[in-house]
């Protein structure tokens, strides 16, 4: 039993060390962005008709750092500012998938291959969605009932503030305190499925087709953790005998199907947009998830591999931790735990330029 216990301990460490410089680097990546692109200028450049918006929404939605409280809020206030329901519907689908934390840490835990690979799908995800509404949209229906905008603390800020204090405080407390504890959480269940259970221990029962894809859709649904918390899980996956595309299913249907999301979108854009929604995370996932798959037998040494340890799902060469790995580690401890102590009424707003 304390063997099993080191074990867990070192695997959760390690799945640290591997994330912690790429995580603090869209930390920081993520506080400039957020002085950059402000949620004024989301909404004033996605109003219109057409495939435009779509494309514009999609392509915003993919980097843009907006912690899990503000997607919804920001979605509601673009309608209320004039942008088309297809746009929005585009944001939506686009924007929880991925970010710039959320991508450097799938960089550092499954490779470059990968890490390009999910905002591609996002990018596919987004498009698709907002096309369908398009379609089958109904351009003159009542307007569902649209909630104020976003008043919560995290959509806010002080303007007055420095740049530079606004976009440290966004990265490194606002941005942390909404992933703290659902990212721990994540690295905790991958290091006790490398502990506990066995490698390649469900590659006999779910192989490498689509129904790997379908089990693991199913288990991402009730399962919601956000875009960077789920990499862990999903490197533990692989580890466990999971595809890389089944893995990426996994990520687009746990990152989209946020109950608060899905409520959102029947409330502020209607039932059938809704339907569309649903639809699009479900064709997304298993066409994004086969494509991968195919295209590991081209890419197999870039790709994580059934079986692989989690130090080596990164496809770098595993090796003994050093002095700076370990302060990197420590540095995104502190970041995260520091992040939870508790605040002022007027600290942790959403800085936004």
């Amino acid at each position: 039993m304390p063997d099993l216990f080191f074990n867990f301990g070192w695997q959760c460490w390690t799945v640290i060390l591997e994330m912690a410089p790429y995580l603090l680097f869209g930390f920081a990546l993520a506080g400039m962005m957020s002085i950059w692109i402000s949620p004024e200028w989301t909404e004033r450049h996605l109003g219109g008709k057409g495939i435009g918006p779509v494309l514009k929404a999609t392509l915003l939605g993919i980097p843009l750092p907006l912690c899990s409280c503000s997607v919804i809020p920001v979605v509601a206030s673009m309608r209320r500012h004039g942008a088309s329901r297809a746009a929005a519907t585009s944001f939506l689908l686009s924007t929880p998938q991925t970010g710039v934390d959320s991508i450097a840490v799938t960089y550092a835990l499954l490779g470059p291959v990968f890490a390009i690979f999910r905002p591609i799908a996002a990018l596919v995800t987004g498009l698709l969605g907002g096309s369908l509404v398009l379609i089958f949209g109904r351009a003159n229906s009542a307007e569902a009932d649209v909630p104020p905008a976003c008043s919560n603390a995290c959509c806010a800020g002080n303007r007055a503030a420095p740049a530079w204090l606004r976009a440290a405080k966004y990265g490194f407390a606002t941005l942390p305190r909404d992933l703290a504890w659902p990212l721990l959480a994540g690295v905790a269940i991958a290091g006790a499925i490398s502990a506990v259970l066995p490698a390649d221990s469900l590659q006999k029962h779910l192989g490498s087709g689509l129904l790997s894809i379908l089990v693991l859709m199913a288990a991402g649904i009730p399962l919601y953790v956000c875009a960077t918390a789920s990499v862990p899980i999903a490197a533990g996956l692989i580890h466990l005998g999971a595809s890389p595309g089944a893995a990426l299913a996994f990520l687009i249907v746990g990152a989209s199907t946020n109950p608060a999301a899905v409520t959102t979108v029947w409330k502020v854009l209607g039932r059938r947009t809704m339907i569309v929604y649903l639809a699009t995370v479900g064709m997304s996932a298993i066409l994004c998830g086969l494509v991968l798959n195919i295209l590991e037998t081209w890419l197999a040494g870039w790709l994580p591999q059934v079986a692989c340890t989690t130090a080596a799902c990164a496809g770098h060469t595993a090796e003994p931790a050093g002095f700076w790995s370990n302060l990197w580690a420590l540095a995104l401890l502190g970041v995260l735990l520091g992040s939870k102590l508790p605040r002022g009424v007027n600290k942790g707003k959403w800085v936004s330029g």
